[in-house]
């Protein structure tokens, strides 16, 4: 077993080093240890005013990352060594960009702006451009209200490359496995993932057993409806036969015909709708966007 570098003795020896020597409220302190799998420091930083990050030595371009991010007027306070003793320091990220951290230790970072709300539907112009057409936001805010995604879930998302950035932020304390078979569209995850700071989003090509055997194993499965659909399900469901589905189509005959090989899979509670969304143009007429099916079920169990 790995050793716990940040355990709850030391924790408690850091909290009493920033309240013996700031005046900070730390009541309402979100901690978070990125010596950990699956940590993600932007998100957190961007939802809480106060966060206490744990961090071993070695991370050359953390604060360069909370800067891209726009978070370089955010204030850090921190000590010089990897003991909670001596002297305690403070700057703006903007004025640590060249920085990095050499020892394991503790550090507040303080964001004023911080607004701890859940993310839903961001905006297309919030990825990456690259290979990847994005579904529009308005449809996206749908389906994950339909994956109803919880903080520690584990999820598998095939072919949906915004659905897996924000299903990622809306649970970081569990996992996405993102499935892309087209090399261009695993680059551009790549860099989406790079872009929002993700630690607990893993890519890979395929789906079956021998590509799933190092994963957790999934609660939930959003896919966008292909040719494979049929042995993907196969697949997820026996690794796991209690998981909840979620599916994306734009064409009819499957939105019609995937109940029974949900039901044939054990699964229950088949909901299908579809989802209209027009918008007025510049021309002052409306245009309609592309209406997709969105299929759900549940595990009978």
């Amino acid at each position: 077993m790995e050793k716990q570098i940040f355990t709850n003795e030391v924790i408690l020896s850091w909290l009493q080093y920033f309240a013996k020597n700031t005046s900070l409220d730390l009541e309402h302190v979100k901690m978070i240890d990125i010596t950990k799998k699956n940590k993600n420091v932007i998100p957190t930083v961007e939802a809480h005013k106060t966060t206490m990050v744990f961090t071993n030595a070695g991370i050359d371009d953390i604060f360069y990352r909370l800067w891209s991010a726009g978070l370089g007027e955010c204030e850090v306070w921190y000590n010089e060594g990897s003991d909670p003793c001596g002297p305690i320091l403070h700057q703006q990220i903007k004025d640590m960009i060249d920085r990095g951290i050499n020892a394991s230790a503790g550090m507040l970072i303080l964001n004023p702006n911080a607004r701890n709300t859940a993310k839903i539907g961001l905006s297309n112009e919030k990825f990456q451009r690259g290979s990847i057409h994005y579904v529009g936001s308005e449809i996206r805010a749908i389906i994950l209200n339909k994956m109803a995604v919880d903080p520690q879930d584990d999820l598998v998302v095939i072919g949906g490359e915004s659905i897996a950035i924000e299903a990622a932020l809306q649970a970081p304390e569990g996992s996405v496995i993102a499935v892309e078979y087209s090399r261009a569209d695993r680059s551009t995850l790549e860099d989406n993932v790079s872009h929002f700071g993700l630690h607990n989003v893993k890519i890979i090509d395929h789906v079956d057993d021998e590509a799933m055997k190092d994963c957790p194993k999934p609660s939930l499965v959003f896919l966008v409806a292909s040719a494979s659909t049929d042995q993907e399900l196969r697949c997820l469901v026996g690794i796991n036969p209690n998981i909840n589905v979620v599916i994306y189509t734009l064409d009819f005959k499957v939105a019609a015909n995937i109940q029974n090989t949900l039901q044939e899979l054990g699964l229950a509670d088949v909901e299908t709708i579809q989802i209209s969304v027009c918008k007025l143009g510049s021309n002052n007429t409306f245009k309609q966007e592309p209406a997709p099916w969105i299929i759900t079920a549940k595990s009978r169990v």
